[in-house]
């Protein structure tokens, strides 16, 4: 009985020096055979890390920037967000240039309804990342060329694919394969699925 009582109260100062302890603590102890972290935080990362563990919640808040009075504000869409990038380009000599800025548009439609319908599958190809660069570069320049056709790019296991449209009918799926092999997706097929259609 004795040595039972012990064993608990053993276990229960373990527990409550292990709790006491903070997450970089713990990552810093010394022990014998292993390699030493040293780890060097400001005050703000050191609070994040412990106080997660230690299960305390944080709000971090960020200092906002005052708009000026005579700067117009930019109606907010809820269906499209846009990004603006700037693409750079190596040159002979190994040096990058900045070329001038792209904006990307993405639409985001809502209220539409799922039924059975055809998307033409410009590009299959394998689950790695440079096969998701391929998918990507394969919508970017369908997009380019059909800027209101939707292009869904998606990992369905085990590969990365591209499809275009939502169409009702083979024929009009028809059309839009013929023109992808005209822009060289040679590979293109005709797949049945559920499409998104909005009325």
């Amino acid at each position: 009985m004795r040595r039972l009582i012990l064993f608990f109260t053993l276990c229960a100062g373990i527990v409550v020096n292990a709790s006491a302890q903070t997450f970089t603590q713990r990552v810093q102890q010394k022990k014998a055979g292993q390699g030493t972290v040293t780890i060097e935080e400001s005050a703000e990362i050191d609070q994040l890390v412990n106080s997660a563990v230690l299960g305390a919640t944080t709000t971090t808040t960020k200092p906002t920037t005052p708009t000026s009075p005579t700067s117009p504000t930019k109606p907010t869409n809820p269906t499209s967000s846009t990004t603006t990038t700037k693409p750079t380009t190596t040159t002979d000599n190994g040096t990058t240039a900045e070329e001038a800025p792209v904006e990307i548009t993405k639409k985001i439609r809502t209220g539409g309804t799922k039924v059975t319908g055809y998307r033409v599958q410009a590009f299959a190809g394998g689950n790695s990342r440079k096969d998701r660069i391929q998918a990507e570069s394969v919508a970017s320049r369908i997009k380019g060329s059909y800027p209101e056709v939707p292009v869904y790019t998606h990992f369905i296991s085990p590969r990365w694919i591209c499809r275009v449209g939502n169409y009702r009918t083979y024929e009009e799926a028809h059309q839009m394969l013929l023109s992808l092999r005209k822009m060289g997706f040679t590979e293109a097929v005709i797949v049945k699925g559920k499409i998104t259609v909005y009325d």
